[in-house]
């Protein structure tokens, strides 16, 4: 049965849900102890996951029975942070007689950095630069899960949950078919309240930056935080790499803050930002030293948009510092194992604290499911959105498809994950990108929506 369910994971193109993307049927092949469910959902304004939570917690409970099962795994548990109250209890009892638990979170952020996660759930600490395999652990996000239920009655992956929130009429989360354009996310969240905006794709902190609506929704969407074109977080965020690299190297002043409030730092891993911070140019004794302290960087995003008090840009550094250790072939392995840091509990970094320092607290409001998003007449798939190598169309311009056949492939022999058609309807382009589809009311129609 395995086996079994493997291929029908693979056979759905579940990847992880949550953002990173990587192919699910993957981690349903390895042997652990633990299925960890990540609920914790710490960014800022997205709400999609515990709107999943209260709604179909029956789905993802299937799912996380199934992982357990193809991994061999004893123990499943579920990470939900305290304050979703209704979800906590909703999930407690769906687990009452089971052999699942509930782990309740604080909310501080980034509660569902897998590192985390796993050190908090399993009192065990990852190897430096390891996986959560390494210590017995799969991690998957709610929504992976529920995919995964999905993919067990041979249902692929075609639509994506996603909350719109921010500077829109109404706040809402819903279910869209992938490819889908954000312009009609907007719209179906009642439009943007003022005309001059920009759109936070599926995170405040980790996520990025766009202004292009017809940007397209993918399987690793979260959804979208619009915000004031004048808001301080895009002013932030739309800075060159020439800009941050001058600003830093002129005015950091070797605080520390960013590597004292780090999270992978504070569970004791050898990150530090601020010695990333002199391979901008603070001393002669070479980058390629400076870079190693950010080999274990997760990119969450906090030194550079809470600690620093100089408004510094440690984070893209510490990024800057791994692709130039990449293009080099430079590496660095810690040879300490990880100690938890002393003060690590004191230093959370609370999300009201978060969303004040961040000026978004009046944009911090439910986004409820609600049903009735209308069928697009029209869809981008992309073929790369999923770690691994993109998928090969495997359909021509013209043909015509029904929702859920497939139209991307795996070339077989490296990572990557299938694509299915969201849409039922015919095909108008087809390039080593994307697959565009007409759906079927706009065929019959002669290219007019009916």
């Amino acid at each position: 049965m395995s086996k079994q369910l493997v291929e029908k994971i693979m056979r759905a193109g579940v990847v992880g849900a949550g953002g990173g993307g990587f192919p699910t049927h993957i981690k349903a092949q390895s042997q652990v102890e633990y299925v960890l469910v990540n609920g914790a959902e710490c960014e800022p304004l997205i709400h999609k996951d515990v709107e999943l939570m209260t709604h179909r917690a029956v789905d993802i409970l299937d799912g996380l029975r199934l992982m357990m099962q193809a991994t061999g795994a004893t123990q499943g548990i579920v990470g939900i942070k305290k304050k979703n109250s209704r979800a906590v209890q909703i999930f407690k009892n769906a687990v009452e007689d089971t052999e699942y638990e509930v782990l309740e979170l604080g909310d501080f952020y980034p509660a569902g950095d897998e590192y985390e996660l796993v050190q908090l759930a399993t009192g065990r600490l990852i190897p430096p630069g390891g996986i959560p395999l390494d210590v017995g652990c799969v991690v998957s996000n709610v929504e992976t899960l529920l995919n995964v239920s999905m993919a067990a009655r041979d249902v692929p992956v075609t639509h994506k949950f996603v909350s719109v929130a921010g500077l829109v009429r109404e706040p809402k989360s819903f279910w869209v078919p992938i490819g889908t354009s954000y312009r009609e996310l907007l719209t179906f969240a009642g439009g943007a309240t003022q005309s001059d905006f920009v759109m936070l794709i599926s995170g405040i902190l980790m996520g990025g930056i766009t202004t292009d609506l017809d940007d397209v929704v993918t399987k690793t969407c979260a959804g979208l935080i619009v915000l004031p074109s004048d808001h301080y977080l895009v002013s932030r965020k739309t800075r060159t790499p020439e800009q941050m690299n001058r600003i830093g190297k002129s005015a950091c002043d070797q605080c520390t803050a960013c590597t004292e409030i780090c999270p992978r730092y504070l569970l004791g891993y050898d990150v530090q930002p601020h010695k990333v911070m002199r391979s901008l140019g603070f001393t002669t004794s070479g980058a390629e030293y400076w870079n190693k302290f950010a080999t274990y960087c997760c990119s969450c995003g906090l030194c550079t948009l809470y600690a620093c008090p100089e408004d510094l840009f440690p984070r893209e550094a510490c990024e800057q510092a791994k692709f130039s250790m990449r293009e080099t072939g430079n590496s660095y392995q810690q040879e300490k194992a990880p100690k938890i840091h002393s003060m690590k509990n004191y230093r959370r970094v609370p999300t009201k604290s978060l969303l004040r320092r961040l000026r978004i607290s009046k944009y911090e409001v439910p986004t409820p499911f609600v049903e009735g998003f209308p069928d697009p007449t029209e869809v981008r798939v992309l073929l790369q959105q999923h770690a691994g190598k993109a998928a090969i169309p495997v359909v021509s311009v013209g043909a015509s498809v029904k929702i859920c056949d497939l139209i991307g492939e795996p070339d077989g022999s490296s990572l990557g994950a299938r694509i299915h058609a969201p849409i039922s309807g015919r095909i108008l382009e087809v390039t080593d990108s994307y697959v565009r589809i007409t759906a079927n009311a706009v065929v019959e129609s002669g290219g007019e929506s009916v």
